[in-house]
């Protein structure tokens, strides 16, 4: 029986005022599930850039090193996308609570095996099915919320647990170059690389186990054999596909961000095959106009993401001229901006759709905020041949405080506009459609680097996106009553 059905009713999740509740403590657990899953895929980003720097025999030798480091991140979402649609699913069958139990598990586990590979094609397998296993917390994480929140505070408790996000990113960013120093002197130079994924690889594990005994403890036992069984059958097919996709095309020459528009294409053909064998409730899904319209405006949010996640280290050591360590200081003003951003979002969008404004507004609103903002960041770095540490900080803190407080926003809205029966199938689509920006942005954005040797026309056109990405919220239809 899927778990929604045995979930406490809106009446039921109504909470007394003041004092701490048992859905903070839901709350703060997801919360740490981001900060874990989020360190493990960001700490890619940095590695690949010391990797780089230090022309290892990794990418160091590779002809366009940036597009080759950009596409290892693109595939790591493109296992990351495969495994949204089917988690939701497979989270409205055994249970959420399981799921991101197996997902920060499976989490840690690849996490720590990416850090034992040598060879390129092992480490990016390895990354690739890091992906495929947190491709299942995302829609699993936002339905287990709204289920166990008071209605009133939903928007409040996904701004609260993704901010797990920003601190996952921050700690991967600013920890990066120390955790490397210290894999120097215990490997040596040449294996340097391989900390970051050990340390927080095992942190993740940990973390893992330590939700699965409070998943059980607040809805009984899990169900955890039959969905890992179902999600390692799943992840087989998938990385098989991705790494075939990877492999074929890498052999014809084409190039990184054409790699990741065909693992793309790959995933919309694998989710036609869900999609035609499984109907009824998931096409009900698909056709929905409000949650189509949100999915594709958050290709640009996860574009804008994984762009600056991904790359922000170098975007600043390149424009600054700095050394590593400084670049993933000033980085960690891009990332840790989502400790305010995330749930003053989150807040501010309960308290407008309290009053009958609607979210929609203040999503709109937030998202032009943000796309001019870094559109102005893109034409500080065009107009100043080196420019300042401090102003490049201060322009990615506020643009990134501003984007870490729209994401809450759209989740809380898609929330709103979805079934409870149908809330796991719709953030797994949703997820799924966006992360085409996680999937393409790396790969895509170093290639325009080797082309161009600079970060800016990567920058313009990522600000470019946010600013069409408000148009399509202008054309949701949402109900402004007073909740």
């Amino acid at each position: 029986m899927p778990e929604v059905t045995a979930e406490p009713t809106a009446r039921g999740r109504e909470a007394p005022r003041g004092g701490w509740q048992p859905y903070h403590t839901l709350w703060a657990m997801l919360l740490g599930g981001w900060l874990f899953s989020y360190a493990d895929r960001t700490i890619t980003g940095p590695v690949v850039t010391w990797l780089i720097e230090h022309d290892h025999g990794m990418l160091g030798s590779a002809s366009h090193p940036h597009a080759l480091g950009g596409l290892i991140g693109s595939l790591f979402f493109a296992g990351y996308m495969l495994t949204q649609f089917p988690g939701g699913y497979l989270g409205d069958r055994f249970g959420h609570r399981t799921m991101l139990a197996v997902s920060l598990l499976w989490a840690g586990v690849a996490t720590l095996a990416s850090g034992l590979m040598s060879g390129l094609i092992a480490f990016v397998v390895l990354r690739v099915l890091t992906g495929l296993g947190e491709g299942v917390f995302y829609s699993n994480d936002r339905s287990l919320i709204a289920q166990r929140t008071p209605p009133a505070k939903a928007g409040l408790g996904m701004g609260v647990a993704i901010t797990g996000l920003s601190i996952g990113l921050t700690i991967a960013t600013i920890s990066a170059p120390y955790l490397i120093d210290w894999g120097g002197e215990v490997f040596g130079e040449e294996d340097a690389w391989r900390m970051p994924f050990l340390v927080l690889g095992a942190a993740t594990l940990a973390f893992g186990w330590a939700t699965a005994i409070y998943m059980r403890r607040i809805g009984g036992p899990l169900r955890a054999t039959g969905s890992t069984l179902r999600l390692l059958g799943i992840s087989a097919v998938l990385c098989a596909a991705v790494m075939a996709v990877y492999l074929i095309a890498d052999g014809a020459g084409m190039p990184s961000w054409g790699v990741a528009i065909l693992e793309c294409v790959l995933a919309f053909l694998l989710i036609g095959v869900i999609f035609a064998r499984r109907g009824g409730r998931l096409g009900a899904v698909s056709r929905n106009r409000n949650v189509l319209l949100l999915s594709f405006a958050f290709i640009a949010v996860m574009w804008n993401l994984w762009f600056f996640s991904f790359w922000s280290v170098s975007i600043v050591a390149d424009a600054a001229h700095s050394s590593f360590q400084n670049a993933a200081l000033v980085a960690t003003f891009n990332a840790g901006a989502g400790i305010l951003g995330f749930p003053a979002g989150g807040r501010l969008s309960d308290r407008a759709k309290a009053r009958g404004w609607g979210r929609r507004p203040l999503l709109i609103a937030f998202t032009v905020v943000q796309g001019v903002l870094v559109l102005v960041f893109a034409a500080y770095l065009q107009t100043h041949e080196k420019p300042s540490l401090w102003v490049m900080s201060v322009l990615l803190f506020v643009s990134s405080l501003f984007f870490n407080a729209l994401q809450p926003m759209a989740h809380a809205l898609l929330n709103d506009v979805v079934d409870a029966a149908e809330r796991g199938a719709a953030f797994g689509l949703f997820n799924l459609v966006g992360e085409i920006g996680a999937v393409v942005s790396p790969a895509l954005s170093g290639t325009l680097f080797d082309h161009y040797g600079s970060w800016t026309n990567a920058v313009y056109i990522d600000g470019g996106l946010m600013l069409v990405s408000a148009l399509l919220y202008v054309l949701i239809r949402e109900q402004t009553s007073r909740a």
